[in-house]
């Protein structure tokens, strides 16, 4: 039984970019993509913005507190007239100054504010767990462009194999026909075979530099970037479907964003059902005030001192609004039920699929290897017959051509496990992508 463990291992960072014709093994387009892919970078702001709305949810548990001072300076020119003066005083150009500075303090509890905290907990729950959903399927998506890249480029060595043989087949049937021994018709059908071949091939290239194009975008580097591939496809054949479903109900994180999001339902209608309890509030101020005046019996004034107080209120009607929002919230609440129910249903569907898709592949590959074996030594003994005239050119084809369509089917069979593996270690939670990851998530 082949193991291959699924585990990225990202606490090392990729210096430098890929040059022309570098080695890219799969760690490495792992790496870069985790580094580069833009995809991952919105959703760790994402992620972020939901911290903050977190810590700006906390300020209404907080106190508020307002400082206020102030100043005022007049010049006026005052006649003032006095019970016990027979003449008016005038005062020219009087002059009057006040200050005053005012600190106040007001802490409100409200219920519905604690469990507003709780829930915006459980919203930046959600967020991270959104931005490793992200991770996963990007991981997910470089893997399978990775090894469909590794899939073209073996089948690109076989058609060359092919090539191969057609030209060994064209080089026989021209020498055969300049000698006599064989029509121009044998040798124009290989001739013909060869051109077939040929444009196989390059059209093989096309495919191999889309392929290329596709690894380059999830990694987000440029889409002319030249790379030496040289790794295998190695397949994991000892998946279990019980131990997968298993993992996938703890640790998927589709499924835990859906019970986080029940439970902020949950907490939505808490919420508004906590406006209906009462509101305390507490303040306090400390005020000091200070004013002179030139005119007047009252030269200076100074005032200083503090002040508390409480107020208990109640909503008592409010046209019904807050019975409606509370229904809403219940409606609200029993759909994510039904959408948490309904994902499960999608979850366990999903990992059947992929398992099926799995085990069939693997059922594949034990029978394309045995019918590959078969078909290369009949296409050697072909080829040998062929050259010493024993067979027909048409009889060499089938051969030829039976062995190009049991090797692509061999290549296809291991790539269809591979894709099955990663989609469903995606779907159970297990694809790893750094064992430092909360550098990236946290």
């Amino acid at each position: 039984m082949i193991k291959y463990c699924f585990l990225i291992l990202v606490a090392l960072m990729v210096s430098g970019k890929l040059y022309a014709q570098e080695e890219l093994t799969f760690e490495q387009a792992i790496m870069l993509g985790l580094e580069n892919n833009y995809d991952i970078k919105i959703a760790l702001q994402d992620k972020e913005l939901t911290e903050i709305d977190k810590k700006i949810g906390l300020g209404a548990l907080l106190p508020s507190l307002d400082a206020t001072y102030g100043r005022t300076s007049s010049t006026e020119d005052v006649e003032q007239q006095f019970v016990n003066e027979n003449q008016p005083r005038n005062i020219d150009n009087a002059k009057s100054t006040g200050e005053n500075f005012n600190l106040n303090a007001i802490y409100g509890f409200r219920y519905d504010a604690v469990v507003a905290m709780k829930r915006l907990g459980k919203l930046s729950e959600i967020g991270e767990l959104q931005a490793k959903v992200v991770i996963e399927n990007t991981v997910a998506a470089i893997s399978d462009a990775y090894y469909r890249l590794v899939l073209e480029l073996e089948r690109y060595e076989v058609l060359n194999e092919t090539l191969e043989l057609s030209q060994d087949r064209l080089d026989i049937a021209q020498a055969q026909y300049e000698l006599g021994g064989a029509s121009k018709t044998e040798f124009l059908a290989a001739q013909v075979d060869y051109n077939a071949d040929l444009s196989q091939v390059v059209s093989q290239e096309q495919v191999i530099q889309n392929a290329r194009i596709n690894l380059n975008e999830l990694m987000a580097m440029e889409s002319n970037t030249e790379f030496l591939i040289n790794d295998t496809i190695i397949v994991n054949d000892g998946l279990q479907l019980d131990d997968l479903m298993s993992q996938a109900f703890d640790q998927n994180k589709m499924l835990l964003i859906n019970q986080r999001q029940e439970n902020v339902a949950y907490l939505q209608l808490k919420e508004i059902q906590a406006q209906r309890l009462p509101v305390l509030t507490l303040d306090g101020s400390y005020r000091q005030t200070v004013s002179n005046s030139d005119a007047g019996f009252l030269i200076q004034n100074k005032r200083k001192g503090y002040n508390f107080g409480a107020t208990l209120g109640i909503n008592i009607f409010s046209g019904f609004t807050l019975n409606r929002r509370i229904q809403r919230a219940k409606v609200e609440q029993e759909a994510q039920a039904y959408v948490m129910d309904q994902y499960e249903v999608q979850l366990r569907s999903d990992l059947h699929r992929a398992y099926n898709v799995y085990d069939n592949s693997k059922r594949r590959l034990e029978i394309e290897r045995e019918n590959y074996k078969v078909v290369e030594e009949n296409t050697d003994i072909a080829f040998d017959r062929f050259k010493s005239g024993l067979t027909s050119y048409l009889e060499f084809r089938d051969a030829q051509v039976n062995r190009l369509e049991a090797e692509s089917r061999l290549i296809n069979a291991i790539f269809s496990i591979k894709v099955a593996e990663v989609e469903l270690l995606r779907l159970a939670g297990g694809i790893y992508y750094n064992s430092n990851d909360d550098e990236m998530i946290n």
